[in-house]
This record gives structure tokens, sequence and C-alpha cells, in this order.
């Protein structure tokens, strides 16, 4: 299920299924979800505006997995780990 709250909902086409776009709009947000090419049925159009905000967000994460401490999670509590990643955020930040 569904618990995010927002405007919309941002997905590549690994998300496209019918039972994901109802949910998302059930709790009343724009599914901007890019559509799986073997998809034959319910075709409907993206914001691509909105869906050009995923690449920020794929290459972030890109460039978060290139610190191995946090790729493979040697911190093993919740604690630490989020603080590698707060340390892994601001080095990016700063670069």
């Amino acid at each position: 299920m569904l618990y995010a709250k927002g405007k919309a909902v941002i997905a590549d086409s690994a998300y496209d299924a019918d039972r994901i776009i109802e949910a998302v709009k059930e709790r009343e947000m724009k599914p901007v979800i890019a559509m799986n090419p073997t998809r034959k049925y319910n075709r409907r159009r993206r914001a691509r505006k909105l869906y050009k905000l995923r690449g920020h967000v794929e290459r972030l994460f890109h460039r978060l997995k290139r610190f191995r401490a946090l790729a493979t999670r040697y911190e093993k509590s919740s604690v630490n780990f989020l603080a590698v990643v707060h340390i892994a955020c601001a080095m990016v930040w700063l670069n």
C-alpha cells in the first residue's frame, strides 16, 4: 500500500500496473509513471516536466552508491547507517 503524501508519484515503467495507478489516484495524487512498452490497453500520457525530475533523484542515488560503506551497509544499526547516509549526502553536496 502507498503511505506517501504529496501531489504526484513519479516512477519508472516497473511500477506500471493498474492496481498501483488506482492506489495512487485513491490518495488523490497524480501518477507520473512511464508506460511499460508491452502495455496494450489503458494507455495514458505522462507529464514530461514532472518525469524529468526523476532523473535528478536517480543521479543522487548513483552518487550515494559510490560510497562503499553505504552500498554494502557496513553499519548494521539504523542510527549508525543513517549517520553514514548523512555524511555521504554532505560529501555529494560539497562536491
